[in-house]
């Protein structure tokens, strides 16, 4: 085992800089002197720059550290970037004529002592010598020229600079500047998105939570579907394995993350996507949210760090249900990112990427060239969308004009039902079956090679394919509409590129009738649960696309998720990381069903009404109390039922307590104003006021039996939300006894050491250099310039 800061493989580092564009170049640049020697570097924009790239005045004071390349005297100073596309390109000193001519003039000027020539070809001993002669002739005092093989071993000995310039990861071979751990995490998370690597822009989004995760060890990535907070993520990971050799984690739920969470290893990453639902918002997993946070945060306090995305409607229903006094070390503003806020650059950067990256020929690009500008400046802008524009699949009908890239670009996703429909039968078979494949732990996709079942034979057949048209179809769509991964045990499964694609394939499925109950028969359980609703064909669509089952198919669709209820748990390994098939279900039923299958339901399951009486405390993090109410109102719960949950209400709120019932919370009134009446709410305030406060005493010191000191703790806001309660109300002597009552037992357990240690990561300084906002007047240079080279 290597130790750290030891890379695994030896021999000089080597980045592969010509696959950047000018302008990605340029900005690497200044990145490198900025952190290297320390200096305020501007840069500037395009070409209309009077010879110079960028610029610094002052004296220069080169660090100690290794990158300083000799003590410098007082400038000022001219930087000057020289990019070329082809590998293993020479720079002979013949292509430089221009810029001896302009550096003449800013001599004279007295803008120029120092001449930094910066380039990512090679540069020969003869060669250098004749560039700095003809410098040194035009009057530079001091020319320097530094070329690829400088720049990629700064880039190499320089972690923080990796870390905020990522897309050097997909660059270089990383064993060269990793060591074996933190080589061993990148490699596996490169593994999974390899292109999204090689085409990341560091936008401002990622930056602000770059150092949301230094500082604070936590952020918050939101933003509109298709605006890169996965790929943000990722980066996020590969940096925190190569900076603080932290070992990611990619979790699935709040329960997962605090399982796995070691307190005797400061150095974990947890990864969390979609944490609150993936397409629509799902109340089980916020509510989880609410109850896990303080052992996240108590987590973080711990040394570990935390990123978690969402997308922001989600995340805006979400919110009102977590609890902000369970997080009080954290400030929301500070770890929230919204990585839609692109500037224009930033937009022009990602389109460029991905058109470098994709499939066109340069003659298609060429064409396209004119009219990127106006593409990037397209609202909404979508980096899947420029993706997608890279992509021959997708652009095989699109006309070339600035109004046709355009339309592309803001409205891809409208496009996709033609994009569907273009496809041949192998691939909408193909597809078909990816999309009844569902994440899970042991095979989160399709397996590669395919071995079809009796479902998947049903499914090739009624789409007119055959397991060989699938298989060939399957490895035509590879890189474009499906993407093929590999699990963590080592077996290759398609997934769908990009979860909208997958949204859309959903919503061309609704449009065949002969491919729809076939699909549904064959989809395993997993997606069923994550990729359908059985809601109103009328009902008003929210954002996120899933797949609408038909009245016609209620019955069998209840059949199958009573079948899936009643499964013991603990069997099959892909519910590890998922709810319970329990809670899954009931999930379903109460966010992804009309009345009509709720009906369906109740004839196929008459079982449930047991199960869903047996809630727990407290029971506003239990899902089936907010079930129960969904079945009643819509008049499908027995008023036998309906009174169970009444009694067990009354028994758990002076036993445990609870104070679930009292109605202070918007969510929490579905709920009790359902299923209790207004004498049945007056009878409970005259239970707990004759049957719990006179023993308040005695049954405070029970409870601190198991109370720890713990942020958010179930008792004390139990006795918060009665002392609030019978204030309110006018009882004095309860409200008193109740203030009393949290009182003393806050007093007491606050003494206690809570669930885990406390440790506080240190802060680093933030040496990041500012991003330039000089414009030089005059025509500039397109950053599209050289995308058809």
């Amino acid at each position: 085992m290597n130790s750290a800061g030891e890379v695994t493989a030896v021999g000089s580092p080597r980045f592969t800089l010509h696959t950047l564009g000018w302008r990605a170049f340029q900005d690497l640049c200044a990145a490198v002197l900025r952190e290297v020697w320390g200096q305020s570097v501007q840069a500037f924009a395009d070409s209309n720059d009077g010879g110079r790239d960028g610029a610094f005045y002052g004296t220069w004071q080169p660090p100690g550290a290794s990158g300083a390349v000799r003590d410098i005297p007082p400038g000022p100073f001219v930087l000057q970037c020289k990019h070329t596309k082809k590998a293993d390109a020479t720079l002979a000193p013949s292509e430089l004529e221009d810029e001896f001519v302009k550096v003449s003039a800013l001599v004279k000027r007295g803008e120029c002592g120092t001449y930094v020539l910066l380039t990512n070809a090679r540069v020969t001993g003869t060669s250098e010598e004749e560039i700095r002669r003809r410098l040194s002739a035009s009057g530079v005092a001091h020319p320097l020229v530094l070329d690829g093989q400088w720049l990629s071993d700064m880039i190499a000995t320089h972690r923080r600079l990796r870390m905020f310039v990522p897309r050097v990861y997909g660059l270089g071979d990383l064993s060269q500047i990793l060591d074996e751990r933190a080589y061993a995490q990148a490699s596996v998370l490169m593994a999974s998105a390899p292109e999204q690597v090689a085409t990341f822009v560091v936008i401002g989004a990622y930056q602000k939570a770059a150092r949301a995760l230094r500082d604070h060890g936590f952020v918050l990535l939101l933003g509109d579907p298709a605006v890169g907070k996965s790929v943000i993520a990722l980066m996020l990971a590969i940096s925190a394995a190569d900076n603080w050799g932290c070992a990611a984690i990619k979790a699935r739920t709040s329960e997962e993350l605090v399982q796995r969470w070691n307190p005797h290893e400061k150095e974990q990453l947890f990864w969390l996507d979609d944490a609150f639902g993936a397409v629509r918002h799902e109340e089980h997993l916020t509510h989880a949210w609410a109850r896990d946070l303080p052992h996240v945060m108590s987590a973080v306090k711990n040394g570990a760090r935390v990123v978690l995305t969402s997308r922001t409607y989600i995340y805006n229903e979400a919110r009102p249900l977590l609890k902000p006094y369970a997080y009080p070390l954290l400030h929301e503003q500070h770890v929230t990112v919204d990585v839609a806020d692109l500037t224009r650059e930033e937009r022009q950067q990602i389109l460029y990427n991905h058109l470098a990256a994709g499939d066109q020929p340069q003659d298609i690009r060429a064409q396209m060239k004119p009219h990127l500008e106006a593409a990037a400046d397209a609202a909404p802008f979508r980096p899947e969308a420029a993706r997608r524009l890279g992509l021959q699949a997708f652009t095989s009908k699109l006309p070339l004009t600035r109004q046709g890239i355009t339309t592309f670009t803001a409205q891809s996703q409208q496009l996709l039902s033609d994009v569907y429909d273009q496809l041949e039968t192998h691939a909408h078979a193909a597809l078909a079956l990816t999309y009844a494949t569902a994440r899970d732990e042991t095979l989160p996709g399709l397996p590669n090679p395919i071995a079809l079942d009796t479902g998947d034979r049903d499914i090739v057949e009624r789409a007119g394919s055959t397991q060989a048209g699938v298989s060939k179809a399957l490895a035509a769509l590879t890189g474009t509409f499906l993407r093929l991964n590999t699990s963590s045990d080592g077996q290759e499964y398609w997934a769908f590129h990009h979860p909208t694609l997958r949204e859309g394939f959903a919503a061309w499925l609704t449009t065949q009738p002969h491919l729809l109950p076939v699909v549904l028969t064959g989809m395993t359980d997993q997606a069923l649960l994550s990729r359908t609703d059985c809601l109103n064909r009328d009902s008003e669509q929210r954002e996120g696309t899933l797949l609408r089952i038909p009245p016609s198919l209620y019955k069998q669709a209840a059949q199958r998720l009573a079948t899936m209820r009643n499964r013991p748990y603990g069997g099959p390994r892909s519910w590890r990381h998922h709810l319970p098939p329990e809670a899954a279900v009931l999930a379903y039923l109460e966010y992804r069903s009309c009345d009509a299958f709720l009906r369906a339901y109740i004839a196929a399951d008459p079982q449930l009404s047991e199960a869903l009486v047996k809630f727990h405390s407290p029971a506003q993090y239990d899902s089936r109390t907010t079930l129960l109410a969904r079945l009643h109102q819509a008049g499908v719960l027995s008023g036998e039922t309906r009174q169970r949950a009444v009694d067990r209400m009354r028994e758990l709120a002076v036993t445990s307590p609870d104070a679930s019932w009292i109605e202070r919370e918007t969510w929490q009134k579905k709920v009790w104003q359902l299923l209790l009446t207004n004498e049945e709410r007056e009878q409970l305030f005259e239970h707990v006021r004759q049957e719990l406060v006179p023993r308040l005493a005695d049954v405070v010191g029970e409870w601190l039996s198991d109370a720890t000191g713990d942020d958010d703790d179930p008792v004390e806001s139990a006795l918060f939300w009665y002392y609030l309660a019978f204030d309110k109300r006018g009882d004095d002597d309860a409200a008193e006894e109740f203030y009393h009552a949290r009182d003393f037992y806050n007093d007491e357990r606050r003494s206690r050491p809570p669930s885990s240690d406390s440790w506080e990561p240190a802060a680093a300084n933030d040496h990041l250099g500012q991003r330039g906002n000089n414009q030089p007047s005059g025509p500039h240079r397109s950053l599209f310039d050289d995308i058809d080279q």
